[in-house]
């Protein structure tokens, strides 16, 4: 078995793994990355062929249970009425995302002083606004200043995305009830920018973006980090992070894509593997020092499971809207962001506002809501739905609650024999509230703006693109797994960074926040580097 030493060792190289490498390259460090999948080839992607439709629900789905690339582990979902939507490889969810790029409100870091329910944040909006500011000049957002839902950024924003028949459609609905909407703030680039070209609306951004203008980390942050000097290696699957007789993270074991064991020693360990993975990896991490898993001493690894529960909406209009072509996100709304008692539930949601449906996703969407048959009266159904349907999503905050969890299934394993993870979650009484409302105001929006017919489900099944809260953020060690920088309470050179660390979900995707909370962790690293305090 080889052995190595570094400085840093960074297990993951997704949004924030990215983030933390382009950060930490300043220090000229030696820093490794391990990523247990590949490196994206643009070429491959499904909008490059006729089939896209297909690839994007086969070997480019979102599940990882159902896409079985060779990077990916399963994962027991039985327990769950919501599935993991991710991605493993180079630049991680952010290549199958849709680009929704929003910061979170002020409000969010202090829902528990505000609304009475859950935590407050241990900092608040202002500590990481230079921090989102410095993650959109990166990734490249388009957008438009002046939101009134949010209070005056500093933020550099290209063109905003062509609304598009789709959006114009729907703000009418907007307007004419006097709610909210605002051009969303996307990571899809409308000029040329930092050596990548333009959005051309080939309209498949969720199965990976061919002409690379979509933010995803493996085109953003990873070739200025490995220009810098950082090492990323691919199809590297770490099985366990090992500590010393300190009970201090001394660096990991892991397998190679030959299946051979390698360890790896480092000074400074860094977990980037999403709200599933993380808690996953820190769980097999046991050892005489940490006997309930790494980092585990307040018992709450794997619990607080957040996702976002989704709601769709799409309405079917006479006239013809944009269809499919270009990208997803086109407005926002947050006129029901934040708490109103009248509502009856607590916190809010989003409305991010969807173009119409491919050809294939048509038909069998038509199909499952009774819309389109088989046989008689097919292609009449079908071209009243092709290209005349546009709606939305609301995307719930859900609020952290311990039975809520990730553990490790007693049988299941991936293919290296490392025990794989087991959900267990609930739809809360609250977030179900709040999803009927969402469905009974987006379809006063669609009637509004025209529509002829509704159709809504929720919670979207395969909707668990958000993980959050398995390692929460806290200055109690009792009550949370790192402190307010990042760094565990248990092991004083393990930082967690991705979304298990968040207090509260919010209610908008959550990558923004993700990579701006992982660059202000990387600040407090290398400011303490500098004065020698980072292990005090």
């Amino acid at each position: 078995m080889s052995q190595e030493n570094v400085d840093v060792l960074i297990i993951g190289a997704g949004a924030s793994g990215a983030a933390m490498a382009w950060s930490l390259a300043e220090t000229k460090m030696q820093i490794v990355c391990l990523e247990q999948g590949g490196l994206m080839n643009p070429l491959a992607y499904p909008s490059t062929g006729r089939d896209w439709e297909a690839r994007a629900l086969s070997d480019m789905a979102t599940n990882p249970n159902v896409r079985g690339l060779p990077g990916d582990y399963p994962i027991n979902e039985a327990d769950s009425p919501i599935k993991v939507a991710n991605f493993n490889g180079v630049g991680g969810g952010t290549v199958l995302y849709a680009g929704h790029f929003p910061r979170f409100h002020p409000s969010d870091f202090r829902v528990n002083s505000l609304d009475g329910v859950a935590d407050d944040w241990p900092i608040d909006y202002n500590q990481i606004a230079p921090y989102y500011a410095e993650n959109e000049r990166m990734t490249g957002v388009a957008g438009m200043a002046g939101d009134p839902a949010y209070p005056s950024d500093n933020a550099h924003k290209l063109p905003p995305l062509p609304l598009g028949e789709s959006g114009k459609v729907l703000a009418k609905g907007f307007n004419k009830l006097g709610w909210h909407w605002w051009p969303s703030d996307t990571a899809i680039i409308t000029e040329d920018y930092d050596g990548r070209a333009r959005c051309i609306n080939l309209g498949a951004c969720g199965a990976g973006c061919a002409q690379g203008a979509k933010g995803s980390a493996d085109v953003t942050y990873w070739p200025h980090a490995e220009r810098a000097g950082v090492d990323l290696r691919t199809r590297c699957r770490v099985r366990e992070i090992l500590v010393g007789e300190d009970g201090r993270a001394v660096g990991a074991a892991y397998y190679d894509g030959q299946g051979e064991e390698h360890e790896i020693h480092a000074h400074l360990v860094i977990v980037a593997c999403n709200g599933i993975g993380t808690p996953r990896l820190l769980l097999n991490s046991r050892s005489e020092q940490h006997p309930d898993g790494l980092a585990n001493s307040s018992g709450l690894v794997g619990k607080n499971l957040m996702f976002h529960p989704y709601a769709w909406i799409q309405g079917v209009f006479e006239e013809p809207t944009d269809g499919f072509a270009g990208p997803h996100k086109l407005i926002r709304s947050q006129e029901f962001y934040e708490t109103d008692e009248a509502r009856g539930f607590v916190r809010g949601y989003t409305l991010e506002i969807q173009r119409g449906m491919a050809p294939v996703r048509t038909a069998h969407t038509g199909y499952r809501h009774g819309r389109i048959p088989w046989g008689e009266g097919h292609h009449d159904a079908y071209r009243r739905m092709f290209g005349h349907a546009t709606g939305m999503v609301a995307v719930c905050e859900d609020l952290p609650e311990e039975h809520n969890r990730v553990t490790l299934d007693p049988e299941l394993k991936d293919a290296d024999g490392i025990p794989a993870p087991k959900l267990d979650y609930t739809l809360s009484e609250n977030s179900e509230r709040m999803l009927q409302h969402g469905v009974a105001r987006a379809t006063e929006i669609l009637e509004a703006a025209g529509a002829i017919d509704v159709m809504s489900e929720y919670p979207i099944p395969f909707g668990g693109w958000h993980l959050m809260g398995t390692a929460r953020m806290g200055t109690d060690p009792k009550r949370s797994v790192v402190n307010e920088w990042g760094r565990a309470h248990d092991c004083k050179n393990l930082f967690i960074i991705d979304g298990s660390i968040f207090v509260t979900s919010a209610g908008v995707n959550p990558t923004n926040t993700i990579q701006a909370l992982t660059l202000y962790i990387a600040d407090q690293i290398k400011s303490r580097l500098a004065n020698a305090t980072l292990f005090d």
